[in-house]
């Protein structure tokens, strides 16, 4: 059975604060009556709804701009990490949302770990486009760099090295073969 609740506050996939909502017993009586995030609709409550709605809108406005600056501060931001990597170029680990949301914060930039977009963690070095959902559907978007640290990439560039020079003595051979056989 369905219980009917007035959110008090925002609560993604379910509403907005001040909307009347009609969600599982389990779901109201677990989590959103005893965090105070919402409150079981009767008719006192409902005359609460009003001022609510009141709130949300300006809050909504609030948002909105708040949304639309930071999308502009990211707009052409790049922002470069450097990672531990082996001689084959493959990273230790992997960069995750929660890594992302730290990189912005040393930026200057607050952004929750539910609003960074990314299908799956980063593993690879090279230049990434992280999307971001900001508040009231606003979307951003920045260039992240992974780079390998100065340690990592010097034993990237002696691997590269060895590779070509034992690639070269086999090139070197082949063409003394062909010298004798025209003369």
């Amino acid at each position: 059975m369905k219980n009917q609740l007035l959110l008090l506050e925002d609560i993604a996939n379910v509403g907005r604060k001040g909307d009347l909502v009609k969600v599982k017993a389990g779901f109201a009586r677990n989590f959103l009556v005893p965090q105070q995030k919402a409150l079981v609709a009767d008719r006192s409550v409902i005359k609460i709804q009003a001022r609510l709605k009141e709130e949300r809108a300006k809050q909504s406005i609030e948002d909105k701009k708040d949304a639309e600056a930071m999308r502009e501060k990211l707009e052409h931001l790049v922002i470069t990490q450097e990672v531990k990597v082996d001689p084959d170029g493959h990273m230790y680990g992997s960069v995750t949302a929660k890594h992302i949301v730290e990189l912005l914060s040393q930026n200057g930039i607050s952004i929750e770990r539910r609003m960074v977009s990314i299908d799956h963690s980063i593993k690879k070095v090279g230049t990434f486009t992280i999307n971001l959902k900001l508040r009231e559907g606003i979307e951003a978007h920045f260039n992240l760099k992974i780079e390998p640290d100065e340690e990592s990439g010097l034993a990237m560039a002696a691997k590269q090295k060895r590779d070509k020079l034992a690639e070269k003595p086999e090139e070197d051979l082949e063409q003394p073969e062909e010298e004798s056989k025209e003369g």
